[in-house]
């Protein structure tokens, strides 16, 4: 598998500032906070994580031995006194809070559920900053780049200070979860001693160890591996795709500028090179190539939700003042994402096949 691959200077992460430091992570059991913690143990932090079990079987958390380096506790960002008392006992002094509810069909099929883990759940975890702050310097509330709204279908490449929205409740959670943010910022962690809250929007992240329910790349490995074809619900839909490790690398860096300056604490685009906003037709298409033909795709007959046609993100804030711009592009993306199914596939060791990708990204 070869492509001519675009590299950009690796984004500037600061493993000093990582060694030792204590980081408790929400949804670390996810396909996100799965990758994101094994990047904090690589780069020597105390890593804590709060979440249930792993939201899919198999996942990215068992194969890789997430946890065999990490604290956990088995709490759901719903329960507010559970996540008080994680943040009480833990002492973080970075806290990341990736936990949701991420599937748009779910939100349609259980909405209040969608709005408790997605809006109560951010509460919970600032209303847990702010009566138990301790040590907290940085915290960074990760949302999508569906917070916006979306009403013409325009081509336009979202930026921070677009209105927000959403037509289902799983882009209007998201919408909400910003908005919460933006209102304990200014209400509670506005003083510049105090802890700095900022906000993270990013989208289609793909990735090794993705079995997501309704999720393109999962859908896919699900198809190599049973021989049936892939169901897609609308082929010519644009998107921002990026592997997973983009946006995380945003995210890292996010906390070392919040740590250094209070002008960090704002909501911030991650999203990929303009290029690679691609329709799911083409990530189709190139993945049927790098699998030789392994799995075919057919239109989805199942009524599908409402969705844009076209999401993109412009991210020039953060390339200019985070010095963070997507280090590998889409057809790089896809063949890790190929890479990482075929070594499971062939039973090697999990955790060393992640950290050797996430050593090979930095």
């Amino acid at each position: 598998m070869t492509s001519q691959w675009i590299r950009y200077a690796p984004v500037p992460i600061d493993p000093d500032f990582w060694a030792q430091r204590r980081v408790l992570l929400t949804g670390h059991t996810g396909f996100k906070g799965a990758w994101l913690s094994l990047w904090l143990q690589a780069l020597g932090a105390r890593v804590s994580g709060l979440a249930p079990a792993p939201p899919t079987r198999p996942s990215l958390f068992e194969l890789a031995g997430v946890g065999s380096q990490m604290s956990q506790r088995a709490v759901d960002v719903r329960d507010a006194e559970g996540v008080r008392e994680a943040l009480r006992e833990e002492r973080p002094e970075v806290v990341l809070h990736l936990a949701a509810q991420p599937m748009v069909r779910r939100s349609l099929r259980d909405p209040a559920m969608t709005y408790a883990v997605n809006v109560i759940g951010t509460v919970n975890v600032l209303e847990a900053v702010r009566l138990e702050a301790g040590d907290v310097r940085a915290v960074v509330v990760v949302t999508s780049d569906k917070c916006y709204e979306n009403p013409e279908e325009s081509s336009r490449r979202f930026v921070e200070g677009d209105p927000l929205g959403g037509s289902d409740p799983y882009s209007s959670s998201k919408a909400c979860a910003e908005l919460v943010t933006a209102a304990y910022r200014r209400s509670f962690f506005s003083a510049k001693d105090g802890p700095r809250v900022a906000s993270a929007r990013a989208g289609n992240v793909i990735g090794g160890g993705d079995w997501g329910e309704d999720r393109l790349i999962g859908d896919i490995v699900r198809a190599v591996h049973a021989g049936e074809a892939v169901k897609v619900r609308n082929p010519e839909a644009v998107r921002p795709w990026q592997h997973v490790l983009n946006p995380l690398s945003g995210y890292l860096r996010l906390v070392e500028e919040l740590w250094r300056s209070p002008e960090a604490a704002q909501a911030w685009n991650f999203g990929p090179r303009d290029a690679d906003a691609r329709t799911v037709r083409w990530i189709l298409e190139r993945l049927q190539k790098l699998w030789g033909g392994a799995f075919e795709w057919e239109l989805d007959g199942a009524e599908n939700p409402p969705e844009a046609g076209h999401l993109a993100l412009d991210s020039g804030e953060a390339e200019r003042r985070l010095g963070w711009r997507a280090e590998w592009d889409l057809a790089q993306a896809l063949e890790r994402v190929v890479e990482w199914h075929e070594a499971a596939r062939s039973g090697e060791n999990m955790r060393q096949v992640s950290l050797a990708q996430i050593e090979l990204f930095g």
